[in-house]
């Protein structure tokens, strides 16, 4: 599938989050060419009156100026340097930032203004920028994380299919924390009977493992409208067995309940632990402790 590109300068770079464990998300592009079929953005796209369907994923923003836009709204008197996710909607490393650069260069405006954050990617470009995050973990709060929700190359290849292989990602994660970044692995979305099996999560854990990431955690699919209706349409082309089954799941809800789904993080929880993952970074990069304020009194 070939992708337009569409350059356009944005009017505001930061997006005010809540119910999130972080405050702001950042996205250089809007849409991706990933196309997961379990993608949550689809969702949103349908609320804006945007396509949700196949034809997510077709036309790219590319938000030309969003560095220099983030570097004065990052300026303003009333920023408090709360957490900013990169790519809470849109992956900051999928093909056109080999081109654009743009979170690269955002990665540079963070670091200058030793504002914390956090990269959410399931792109391998990512160690083209181990010098700029070295530089920024050196002066605030930073942290990688890679989606690695199976390494069932069947079931990656027919629900992300314009991704890198997962172990390629994991090789990408290596690099970073050799390097001394913080980078761990998200297991999601975990699909109910397609990547859920204890085998093909312990074979995702002992590669997390492995790769040193120095955290993981689970989640299961949720589906809202917009995702609900391409990924049903997905699993009847390729997985029908499977269809009555999640259409009982996942009827009149989005969300699985806690008897779904604590089960399987419960698993990866127990498996992490067997399996030694943790903060095993020979040097880690950690800013500087904030220097003690003195009241003088007065």
């Amino acid at each position: 599938m070939r992708a337009e590109y569409r350059e356009e300068a944005c009017r505001s770079a930061l997006n005010k989050v809540k119910g999130m464990p972080f405050a702001w998300s950042l996205n250089p592009y809007t849409g991706c060419v990933h196309r997961c079929t379990f993608c949550y953005v689809r969702a949103f796209e349908l609320r804006a009156d945007r396509p949700a369907d196949d034809r997510y994923g077709r036309s790219i923003r590319v938000k030309v100026n969003v560095a220099e836009v983030l570097a004065s709204e990052l300026g303003r008197p009333s920023w408090n340097s709360e957490l900013i996710a990169i790519g809470a909607a849109t992956d900051p490393y999928q093909p056109a930032e080999g081109r654009y650069r743009l979170t690269r260069a955002c990665i540079e405006v963070l670091g200058r203004a030793r504002s914390p954050f956090g990269i959410i990617t399931r792109g391998p470009l990512i160690v083209r920028d181990v010098d700029v995050l070295q530089e920024a973990a050196r002066r605030t709060e930073v942290s990688v994380m890679f989606s690695v929700p199976t390494l069932d190359s069947a079931v990656w290849r027919t629900t992300e299919p314009g991704t890198a292989p997962p172990r390629q990602r994991l090789r990408a994660l290596t690099a970073l924390v050799d390097a001394g970044i913080k980078a761990s692995v998200g297991m999601a979305p975990i699909l109910p009977g397609l990547s859920d099996r204890p085998q093909q999560l312990a074979e995702v854990v002992k590669a997390v493992r492995a790769a040193g990431a120095t955290n993981v955690w689970a989640n299961l699919l949720y589906l809202k409208p917009g995702t609900k209706e391409h990924f049903l349409e997905a699993l009847a082309r390729d997985w029908p067995e499977e269809l009555e089954r999640y259409e009982q799941l996942y009827t009149r809800r989005a969300y699985l309940p806690r008897a779904e789904v604590d089960p399987i993080r419960d698993q990866v929880r127990a498996l992490a632990s067997e399996h030694g993952v943790g903060d095993r970074r020979r040097q880690p990069l950690a800013p500087p402790p904030e220097p003690m304020q003195l009241s003088l009194g007065v």
